[in-house]
């Protein structure tokens, strides 16, 4: 009898259902991802069966096991929330270079430093390859196991014989298993590889970290399933042409999903930056025309940035615009508010960055890039120890922005005497320095002190 046809088929990804096959899920439009799930089971037909443990009162579930252990990085530790919970699975992406693999073995480096077993498996790297990087930046430590692997059944024996407290896969899309169909970093290898680390972490209680490879739109490779599966998934993000890099949890079981971590990639390997201030503010001797420094909020840690302006006679009979570190398409519309108001930029090619290579994008800098190009164009520089922060909006008018009290209080930390917020946000309680409220940008100029 030739074989029975496939009742339903399903993506993979999202779940959704179809009568027949297709290339592409109808739901979340992913290529390749619907596969045959076979005629669907009669209703009613499980029995009850013996359970692991009993069900007992929320109160008396014992909450130490769900503890948080410092990892011995700090900025680590405030992204997932105090620490690493033994039996937690977490997935760490970012895009090739930006430094995982340096700083997971960091962090395995310092968990075993602490006497905690420690197994890192590498998948895409030899093991005389992560020596090398571990020699360079000083990870060496009698804790610390290191394993090349690429098969499954390989990654489950190293774990029977180490027996670790931290597990380090890098990374999961190089892992394959001989008993599914498909090459390693496929959807159903992915999953399997998963399911199965995951499975055994959680019944042993090894905190477990998956080094994930992302698309070029950023998210994580695989299937989406994957995400769902662990408990913190971490974003590790940074320019190319920049030090910084920031750690942020996009989704995180054990703690907030609003902090972020600083690191600072440098020859040694990579270092904590508790306070990346520095970095993105430059030092002048005395004020300078074009400049204004602003807070923006990353996660919930306020961080001070500057903002450059220069504004030059256009050559051509369509001006320049030009912008870096910055949205584009906001700081053009910010230019027609301020041709509206009476500032002269239509025979002037304009030329906006940010400094130190962040990347500013919140609505709260558009007061500080407005108040940058008003001084490059008139070529009065704006007065020392003023930060401006505010939101623009086409009519002008200045709005408020969320966290303004923090960022005061970090302007002030830092040295700031002065700053130009919004009107409305009168109750900020002592912030340490001046606050001039405004109400547009034509008020702005006019505070100033």
């Amino acid at each position: 009898m030739p074989p029975k046809t496939p009742s339903a088929f399903a993506c993979t990804e999202c779940g959704w259902t179809t009568g027949k096959w297709v290339g592409r899920c109808g739901e979340c439009q992913a290529w390749g991802t619907v596969d045959a799930v076979g005629a669907s089971s009669r209703s009613g037909r499980t029995s009850a069966a013996p359970v692991s443990t009993p069900a007992v009162p929320i109160a008396q579930v014992a909450a130490t096991e769900a503890a948080a252990v410092g990892s011995g990085i700090p900025e680590l530790d405030r992204v997932l929330g105090g620490g690493v919970v033994a039996g937690a699975v977490m997935l760490m992406a970012g895009e090739p270079g930006v430094g995982k693999s340096t700083l997971l073995l960091e962090v395995a480096a310092r968990w075993a430093r602490a006497g905690r077993r420690t197994l890192y498996v590498s998948g895409e790297e030899s093991a005389a390859q992560v020596r090398l990087r571990a020699e360079r930046t000083g990870a060496l430590a009698d804790e610390l196991f290191l394993a090349a692997e690429t098969d499954l059944g390989g990654l489950l024996t190293h774990i029977d014989a180490v027996k670790p407290s931290l597990l380090i896969v890098d990374s999961v899309q190089t892992i394959g298993s001989s008993a599914i169909e498909g090459v390693p970093g496929g959807v159903t290898q992915v999953r399997e590889v998963a399911a199965t680390v995951i499975g055994r972490a959680k019944a042993e209680g090894i905190a477990t970290l998956l080094v994930g490879h992302v698309t070029k739109d950023g998210s994580v490779a695989g299937p989406r399933v994957l995400e769902h599966l662990v408990d913190v998934v971490l974003q590790f993000e940074g320019d190319r042409t920049s030090r910084l890099r920031l750690l942020r949890a996009t989704k995180n079981r054990f703690g907030p999903v609003d902090e972020i971590g600083c690191f600072d990639l440098v020859d040694a390997g990579i270092v904590e930056v508790p306070d990346p201030t520095g970095l993105f503010v430059s030092r002048h001797e005395s004020p300078v025309p074009g400049t204004c420094v602003t807070v923006t909020m990353e996660g919930r840690r306020p961080l001070l940035a500057e903002v450059q302006a220069l504004t030059v006679a256009a050559t051509t009979p369509s001006p320049r615009r030009s912008s870096s570190g910055l949205d584009s398409s906001r700081v053009a519309m910010l230019l027609a508010v301020l041709s509206k108001t009476g500032v002269s930029l239509g025979n002037q090619d304009v030329y906006t960055a940010s400094v130190g290579g962040a990347r500013l994008h919140e609505p709260s800098v558009d007061l500080a890039v407005a108040l940058a190009v008003i001084s490059a164009a008139g070529g009065s520089p704006l007065p020392g120890g003023l930060v401006a922060i505010g939101e623009v909006g086409l009519a002008g008018e200045v709005r408020p922005v969320r966290g303004l009290e923090a960022r005061l209080r970090e302007a002030a930390r830092i040295g700031f005497t002065h700053a130009i917020v919004p009107r409305g946000t009168e109750d900020l309680g002592r912030v340490g320095l001046n606050v001039l409220r405004t109400g547009d940008l034509a008020a702005a100029l006019r505070a100033l002190p």
